[in-house]
């Protein structure tokens, strides 16, 4: 049986977790969507470490850079220094829009930066694009549930060597 494809959503703002939850509620994407709310927790579940060492490996990770104690940034840094975490997606979903932030995100190894528009209607739009994209268009690595279903169901013949 194929799990559904795990989300992260790293984010210390319940109300907007909320918003992302039912955002991607809506789509037509099959997933379940985990959340933690600081650095620690994000590093835990992705490590599969402490009271998270059942939990599945997110197939994408919706990353928030201002987290309470440790900065976004610095999961990240450590998200794609680690050869077992680096293919998992991360797209930084975040209130700000200081060129710093955009640019190291990126020099960090961010696969996106999305700005988090400040009105409901452009803040649903913005995640249902994102899944959109990453569940829709994008080829992720091998391991994730969605690429295994996404190859289980296709009809395109490999040609012979």
């Amino acid at each position: 049986m194929n799990q559904l494809p795990e989300i992260l959503v790293v984010d210390d703002n319940p109300a907007d977790v909320t918003l992302v939850c039912e955002s991607l509620a809506e789509t037509r994407y099959r997933h379940c969507v985990r959340s933690v709310s600081d650095a620690a927790g994000a590093l835990q579940y992705l490590k599969r470490a402490g009271k998270y060492a059942s939990m599945v490996r997110p197939g994408l990770v919706i990353l928030d850079l201002n987290l309470p104690r440790t900065r976004g940034h610095e999961v990240l840094a450590v998200l794609k220094a680690e050869a077992s975490l680096c293919p998992i997606p991360v797209v930084v979903f975040s209130s700000s829009t200081a060129p710093s932030d955009v640019t190291l995100s990126y020099e960090l190894g961010a696969n996106c930066y999305v700005i988090k528009p400040g009105n409901l209607k452009g803040f649903i739009a913005a995640v249902r694009s994102i899944v959109d994209f990453w569940f829709g268009c994008a080829c992720l690595p091998q391991e994730n549930p969605v690429w295994k279903e996404r190859n289980e169901r296709s009809s395109y013949a490999h040609p012979a060597d």
